[in-house]
């Protein structure tokens, strides 16, 4: 699982969940490092939200392999409705229950206009059956979001949802599950070893 690399926006302070941001120039050389680190690795698929940030990055990483991007839009970030490009201090003027309730990192958050988080997990949870369709032995890269990665996590462990704030996963890291028939390994979470020199 890798996360999208740095924005246009990641420095503002700004929100961002369905919105389209690109990379900026940090961005795209974190994904030339992905695309170094993973090289060589086996990869038989590789799956990419639809937004930019990440196809792009995928499309980076994926230009190592003999293989297309599959473009999935269950992988996108929480739609954040009316919160979309506000920083946490507009939030907390404009929205004080909704700032409340991420303060608390209440499941019963909701963005106005957005994504519940029990939505957002359903959407997400779709993306699981097309991880079933492969075989054993095979290796899926996901590229995707923050947010849509770390659901991901918790519902291949098994854990309760309430867990999801406690996943950190910076901007171009790399994370590595190994699924078989008894439950999920996480063997590696948020390494960006690959990025010292960026």
């Amino acid at each position: 699982m890798v996360r999208h690399g740095d924005t246009e926006l990641n420095n503002t302070e700004k929100w961002y969940g369905y919105s389209d941001v690109r990379l900026s120039a940090a961005g795209f050389r974190q994904a030339e490092r992905l695309r170094d680190r993973l090289a060589i690795e086996k990869i038989d698929a590789i799956y990419s939200s639809d937004l930019s940030r990440a196809s792009v990055t995928a499309g980076v990483v994926a230009s190592r392999h003999s293989l297309g991007v599959v473009i999935c839009n269950e992988l996108r970030e929480i739609n954040l409705g009316e919160l979309e490009r506000l920083t946490f201090a507009e939030i907390s003027r404009l929205y004080p229950e909704v700032a409340r309730l991420w303060t608390e990192r209440s499941m019963k958050l909701c963005a106005p206009s957005g994504e519940s988080l029990d939505e957002f997990n359903k959407r997400v949870s779709r993306f699981l059956g097309r991880l079933e369709k492969h075989n054993p032995g095979e290796t899926v890269l996901i590229v995707a979001h923050s947010g849509s990665l770390r659901l991901l996590i918790c519902n291949l462990l098994g854990i309760g949802l309430q867990h999801w704030w406690q996943v950190r996963l910076d901007l171009a890291s790399l994370s590595i599950m190994e699924t078989y028939p008894e439950g999920t390994i996480l063997s590696l979470l948020n390494d960006v070893s690959h990025l010292a020199q960026v």
